[in-house]
């Protein structure tokens, strides 16, 4: 969303060189909107990973509690510590 943000603005930027007013405007606009998308989920996300963060506090993990299942030679599979 970054990367069409900063194409429409490219492309208002140029068309204002121009003297193309109108299409300057257009596209202008459109690159605000998306930059503003583009911002409110970067916050979003932000917060979230706040959030996780802040809940995962003081949680530890032993390896002893991880266990993932790896294929053996026959194709079955077996639960190994990791």
């Amino acid at each position: 969303m970054l990367r069409w943000a900063i194409i429409f603005l490219v492309i208002s930027l140029i068309a204002g060189g121009f003297g193309l007013a109108n299409i300057s405007d257009v596209t202008r606009k459109i690159s605000f909107v998306l930059f503003g998308l583009f911002f409110l989920g970067f916050l979003v996300m932000l917060g979230i990973a706040l959030l996780v963060l802040e809940a995962t506090e003081g949680v530890s993990l032993g390896t002893d509690v991880l266990f993932v299942a790896l294929p053996s030679a026959n194709g079955s599979a077996r639960s190994a510590a990791r």
